[in-house]
């Protein structure tokens, strides 16, 4: 059995952040979360700077994002990533509360996995994050190494 990979979170919501992370604990995911607030502690923990400087290198097994953060939008972290051949390979789930249609077909011009719109109310909210925890950081099987797309 591999090792088991973390889970980005990326949210601003303090409260989203806790929902999620009782969602995936109801699952009993055993993959470490890590939270960033805004885009730039993402690209941060993605690029080991800052704070993430010493973390262990590797890629997580999911990057769960929210588009509507504060200095660095969710949709330039995702450019960002797919721009990257190291980080092109990572799924990235936007979960967001953006029903927008032009924020959809962005995230998937720009390569996203999944579009998860958080439903308002909590058990339906909790059953998405157990759903998307448990997809994405057991059952998907990743590739080894960085797998550009081909345009």
């Amino acid at each position: 059995m591999s090792e088991l990979k973390r889970i980005l979170l990326a949210e601003d919501n303090e409260n989203d952040v806790e929902l999620t992370l009782a969602a995936l604990a109801e699952n009993r995911l055993a993959n470490e979360v890590i939270v960033v607030k805004d885009g730039v502690e993402a690209l941060d923990y993605l690029y080991r700077r800052g704070r993430f400087a010493s973390n262990p290198a590797g890629n997580p097994a999911v990057c769960l994002l929210d588009l509507k953060m504060p200095k660095v939008d969710g949709l330039e972290v995702l450019r960002t990533m797919r721009a990257d051949p190291k980080m092109h390979a990572i799924p990235v789930v936007i979960l967001t509360s953006s029903r927008e249609e032009r924020d959809l077909v962005e995230s998937y011009r720009l390569g996203v996995n999944a579009y998860v719109v958080k439903p308002v109310k909590f058990q339906q909210f909790v059953e998405a994050v157990k759903t998307l925890g448990l997809f994405w950081g057991v059952l998907n099987e990743p590739p080894v190494g960085s797998v550009r797309r081909v345009a």
